[in-house]
Formats: structure tokens, C-alpha cells, sequence
């Protein structure tokens, strides 16, 4: 039950796929204050240090919490903007934003969480390195949270006999639950965003693989000579009772893999496949090819319920409460980012025009290791989604301009996002949840200033390595 509370708030952080809505565009930002931007600023507060500082209070109230900083934006609004056109652009962002949105998530939530990894192997440190190497790469096509509800408890099961396995679990969040996210919008929540806002599919992958690479490469060397080390170190020392005998692996729920490929079909139909049609809804237009895709989200839905064990589930703890609350909390999101992508549009006009000096070099050219630290430093502690967003916008917010000319500043950009996410327990959906069903199962896990130290020992001087060769 703990694990599970637990669970909910961390799979709410790090889930935050916000994108733009259509209200924006009708707000002088130019004329707005910082002031209009502390309600998207206190809502990822709140989701960052909640579950962390307050969890009781977060879990039993987090409805409360979304009411009220949902309140201090539409309340000035209408006073602002009028009753028609807020209402209006309400609409639109519940219909042609949040819907598909929760509905893909969902989708891939049901389908991951339908996935079972059964039996044991021996935590030998090539066994424990193979497993984060796997971990990592699924993580781009089942997501880093599927990744990492698959892959955690086989891999503490393996180690569950050694005496050091603490940086097991470490170097599995930083590896599994961020960085091996990077390939493609499935995998980690700022890539999707980045999706929805017009990025190709395919242009992560074509684009971030040597940083995904050098990376995860640099990070997965480190683990293994330390668990060769301290593999060595035991055999000198009395090992705890092995509760998890040596087992043949077997996976369960595969048909779930067949249908997160259904979903990821679906999404790719919806970008490519452009047959004109659309239907208009209260004034909103409906295209064809995404109602369709929202269909077949839900179907998918269906399905993994139907065709998916019941064992399956009760093994990974699977639950409703996490998607119940982010339900609750990404409409609060939603709005609360309104004001901010205003001020955003407004560029040299608007409130963050200080921000847009540091991310440029004198003569106008974007300071592209400037994104890269500053956004990957904001995603470290606040949501790396919404962040990922904000910087989107500075740099531009035109995803054809950002994909050719300004590709190394949307690298900069989705880099910073996906691999400082692991800078803390907070970056990110799974880092959090990993520790709980670490902790749960027995892992004495750091705290959290813990686990920044280990963080800054290993990927602060590898990110400072990635900044230097790829985006200076």
C-alpha cells in the first residue's frame, strides 16, 4: 500500500506532457507580469514537493491543490479576457489538447503495467550491466516508467543475496528511468510534448543518438567497473539469505508489446496520414486521422484489459490511482501554462526577456550549451516536460525552423530535458517510484540529498563532457 502511494504522486511529476493551448495566442503577454506565471510555477512546487515533504496531505488533498492554483489563473482571466473567450478556449484545450493526451497515456499506462518480467538471474556485474543496457533500451518504446515498472524488481531480485546493491538502483534511475528515454517521443514525456507541437517522430532518433550513446555508454562503463569492485569486495563477507533462488526468466503479457506497437502505428497515422477531413464541434475542428487515433488509444485500452492475465497485473501492483490523479492534476497544468506561453510569445517584450539574453550569444545566434544547462537544471528539479516546453517556446516555438537550422538547439534542448531528469529523485516520473518499490523491497536507498551526491559524482562530469562535445 505504501509503495503504491508512493507510486501515484512520482508517476504525476514526471508524466507532465503539457502542450500549448489555443488561448495563448489571444493574450498580450507584452502587458503581463511575472506575476501571471506563479501558478504554473507553485503547481510544479507542489507536484515536485509533495509527495516528498507532505505525502499524506498531497495524496488525501491533491484535488485541492490543482483547484486552487487552477483558480488563480481562471478567475483573472475572465476578469481579463471576458466569460466568452475563456470559456472558449477552455474548450478547446479539454477537446483537442487534454482528451488525446490522457488517452495516450492511459493507453501505454494499461498496456506497460499488463507486462511481467518473471523469474531470476544471478547479480553478477555483466548480468546487472546487461540488464541496465536492456532496461535503457526499452525505455524509448515502452516509455521510461514502463521500463521501469518491467525491469526494477527483476533486477533487485537478482541482487537480493549481495551485501553493496544500493548502486544498483542508482545507476538503474539514471539509466532506465531517464537517460534510455531519449529516442523517441514515447520514451520520456518532454519528447512527446515536443511531438505534439509538430517535431517528427523519427527526429529524436536521428538526431540524439551519439548523445544517447556517449551517454549511456560512459554511465554504463562506471557501473560496471564499480560493481566489479565491489562484487570483489564481498566474497570476504558473510551474504544475506538469497529469498529469490536462481530461475529461468520468463516474460508474461506479451500480447501488451503487440499493442504499445498498435500505439505507437496510431500516432504515426496521425501525422503522416493527412486526409483533410474535419468535423466542427462548438466552433473547434476535429481532423479525421486524430479522432481515429484517439479510438484506437481507447481500444487498446480495451484489449490489454481483456486479453491480459490477471496474475500479470497483481504481480506488477498494478493500480488506477496514478492515472486517476493525473487526471486531476494535468487540466491544472494545462491552464496554469496559459499566461506563461503568452509572455513567452511576447520574446524581448515580455516578462522573460532577461531569460532570452542568457540563452543568446551577443549577436542574436542561440548560446546552445546555454539550453543545455539551463534547461536540463530547471527539469532536474521542477518537471522536465513543462520545462521542456518553456525553452521550446524561447527558442522559437516554429518546430520546422527548430528540426533544420536551430537542430542543435532543439537537441540542446530535449537533451537537457531527458538526462537531467535523473539529477534528482524529482526530474522525473520513475525516479521516485523506483525508490519507493526499492525501499519496499528491502534496498536501504539514499536520501534525497543522498542521491544528488551520487548523481553529481557520475552524470554531473559526464553531462559536462556531453555539453562540451556536442553542443559548444
Amino acid at each position: 500500500m505504501i509503495r503504491q502511494r508512493l507510486a501515484k504522486a512520482a508517476i504525476l511529476a514526471g508524466l507532465a506532457m503539457v502542450p500549448e493551448t489555443a488561448f495563448a495566442a489571444d493574450i498580450d503577454g507584452s502587458s503581463m507580469s511575472f506575476v501571471w506565471a506563479l501558478p504554473f510555477v507553485g503547481i510544479l512546487l507542489s507536484i515536485a514537493t509533495g509527495p516528498l515533504l507532505f505525502p499524506h496531505l498531497w495524496e488525501h488533498h491533491v484535488g485541492k491543490f490543482a483547484a486552487f492554483w487552477s483558480a488563480c489563473v481562471i478567475v483573472p482571466l475572465l476578469v481579463v479576457a471576458g466569460f466568452a473567450p475563456a470559456a472558449q478556449a477552455l474548450l478547446h484545450t479539454l477537446l483537442l489538447e487534454y482528451l488525446p493526451f490522457i488517452l495516450l497515456l492511459l493507453a501505454l499506462f494499461v498496456a506497460a503495467g499488463g507486462i511481467y518480467l518473471q523469474g531470476n538471474l544471478r547479480g553478477t556485474p555483466a548480468a546487472n550491466t546487461l540488464l541496465l543496457a536492456v532496461g535503457a533500451l526499452m525505455a524509448s518504446f515502452v516509455g521510461t516508467t514502463g521500463a521501469s515498472m518491467i525491469m526494477i524488481r527483476p533486477l533487485i531480485r537478482a541482487n537480493d543475496d549481495r551485501v553493496y546493491r544500493v548502486h544498483t538502483v542508482v545507476f538503474f534511475i539514471f539509466l532506465v528511468s531517464n537517460i534510455g528515454g531519449i529516442l523517441t517521443p514515447l520514451g520520456d514525456p518532454p519528447l512527446f510534448v515536443g511531438f505534439l507541437k509538430g517535431v517528427d517522430f523519427f527526429w529524436t532518433a536521428q538526431h540524439l543518438y551519439g548523445e544517447m550513446l556517449f551517454v549511456a555508454i560512459i554511465v554504463l562503463a562506471l557501473f560496471f567497473a564499480l560493481d566489479i569492485y565491489l562484487h570483489r569486495k564481498e566474497k570476504h563477507q558473510s551474504h544475506p539469505f538469497d529469498p529469490t533462488p536462481d530461475s529461468p526468466l520468463k516474460l508474461h503479457g506479451t500480447v501488451n508489446l503487440a499493442l504499445i506497437g498498435v500505439v505507437i502505428a496510431a500516432i504515426l497515422m496521425s501525422a503522416y496520414w493527412k486526409p483533410g477531413v474535419v468535423f466542427h464541434v462548438f466552433g473547434i475542428e476535429f481532423e479525421l486521422q486524430n479522432l481515429i487515433r484517439d479510438a484506437i488509444f481507447v481500444g487498446v485500452v480495451f484489449l490489454s484489459l481483456t486479453l491480459t492475465s490477471k496474475y500479470c497485473r497483481e504481480s506488477n501492483e498494478f493500480g488506477w490511482g496514478p492515472i486517476r490523479e493525473v487526471a486531476i492534476l494535468f487540466v491544472c497544468i494545462f491552464i496554469c501554462l496559459v499566461p506563461v506561453i503568452a509572455m513567452l510569445h511576447a520574446g524581448s517584450n515580455g516578462a522573460f526577456a532577461p531569460l532570452l539574453t542568457m540563452i543568446s550569444h551577443a549577436d542574436g545566434s542561440p548560446n546552445n550549451i546555454a539550453y543545455f544547462w539551463l534547461t536540463g537544471a530547471l527539469s532536474s528539479f521542477l518537471d522536465n516536460a513543462p520545462t521542456y516546453l518553456v525553452f521550446f517556446e524561447l527558442a522559437g516555438g516554429d518546430p520546422h525552423v527548430l528540426m533544420t537550422t536551430m537542430a542543435s538547439t532543439l537537441a540542446a534542448i530535449s537533451a537537457g530535458a531527458v538526462f537531467m531528469g535523473a539529477n534528482t529523485y524529482i526530474g522525473n516520473a520513475p525516479n521516485f517510484m523506483v525508490y519507493a518499490i526499492a525501499r519496499q523491497m528491502g534496498v536501504r536507498m539514499p536520501s534525497f540529498f543522498g542521491y544528488m551526491a551520487w548523481s553529481g559524482c557520475v552524470l554531473i562530469p559526464t553531462f559536462l563532457l556531453c555539453g562540451w562535445l556536442f553542443f559548444v
